[in-house]
């Protein structure tokens, strides 16, 4: 995967002016044709972003601050590559407003047009505990301990290892099939561009004529330890490798990943809209 802009530069000049044209995108497509599964059905879902170091100035010149949610449809061609976004935010610290609504709808705008599609964009009071940004619990069973009376170790891999979900696999004589709801703190991968750490907490929700075998499953998602792939693409792999693996009737699967220069992002993809949870951000983040 080649990416260009300013992510991978060494050196950066930060605008202190407004600059939309710092956003830059990147093509889903990119990560999607590593996947070689579905397009289609990676296409169902959002990409929450927090930022939380949002500034301008309100029209006597005093810096005015924020938090902010904004939610990219999993439909869109482009994604906004995070460094160019945290410059974009930047440029406008020194840039009058008459009115948060007017900070809002510019702000919408600018990452519609980068990402060619209807981005919805919040902006958060510092004392607002309406907003769902106050820290909440994944749901289901932790299964960061799945390995521990097992005598295996458990090997670094250079890409994820969608073989180790094969040995988990036993078919239920339930005709239903059953329900699935499990979460793990050791999600970690690398950026592609900077080959930077990514953390992540991962949550699996899904209903299956196969058995989870918690112990696999924790393996698996700890062969992404020295991958690299965007937030994104990690997830959409995660996702097609639990469709293909297990054939779910439903699946969601999320990914709250750690900030990073004030932003973090919280990819979720589903089998279908209905299954899409609220957004939500964790302690770590």
């Amino acid at each position: 995967m080649s990416i260009h802009g300013i992510l991978g530069e060494q050196t950066t000049d930060y605008p202190t002016e407004y600059s939309p044209q710092t956003l830059y995108p990147i093509a889903r497509s990119m990560g999607r044709d590593v996947i070689g599964w579905q397009t289609d059905k990676l296409t169902v879902g959002v990409d929450w972003w927090h930022a939380f170091e949002i500034s301008w100035l309100n029209p006597q010149g005093i810096s005015q601050v924020a938090l902010a949610r904004f939610s990219i449809p999993a439909s869109s061609p482009y994604i906004v590559e995070s460094k160019s976004l945290k410059l974009y935010l930047n440029s406008i610290n020194f840039t009058e407003f008459s009115s948060w609504e007017e900070v809002r709808t510019l702000i919408a705008k600018d990452l519609s047009s980068c990402v060619q599609a209807d981005v919805t964009f919040e902006l958060i009071g510092l004392d607002d505990t309406e907003s769902g940004l106050l820290i909440t619990q994944p749901e289901g069973i932790c299964i960061d301990n799945a390995l521990a009376n097992s005598t295996d170790k458990v090997a670094l891999t250079v890409h994820p290892d969608a073989s180790l979900l094969a040995a988990s696999m036993i078919e239920t004589e339930q005709n239903e099939g059953q329900s699935y709801t499990f979460y793990s703190n050791l999600l970690r991968s690398n950026c592609p561009v900077t080959n930077q750490p990514d953390w992540g907490t991962l949550a699996v929700t899904m209903s299956s004529k196969q058995l989870v075998n918690y112990a696999n499953m924790l393996r698996y998602i700890l062969s992404f330890r020295q991958h690299n792939g965007f937030h994104e693409q990690c997830v959409e792999q995660i996702f097609a490798d639990l469709s293909r693996y297990y054939q779910p009737s439903a699946l969601m699967v999320r990914a709250w990943y750690t900030r990073r220069g004030g932003i973090d992002i919280n990819p979720c993809r589903v089998s279908e809209l209905s299954l899409l949870p609220a957004p939500s951000r964790l302690i770590r983040q």
